[in-house]
């Protein structure tokens, strides 16, 4: 079984806290939709 690449994000006001994990492709995708401005924050 292959591992996958993830990006660990956790709440930057707890920074010791749990982090969630996502794969690379769905984090980068929901990036380009923030910087696109499709979606408010």
């Amino acid at each position: 079984m292959g591992s996958r690449a993830v990006v660990p994000v956790r709440d930057s006001k707890v920074p010791h806290g749990p982090a969630l994990c996502f794969e690379v492709v769905s984090w980068a995708a929901f990036i380009g939709e923030l910087k696109a401005g499709r979606h408010r924050v």
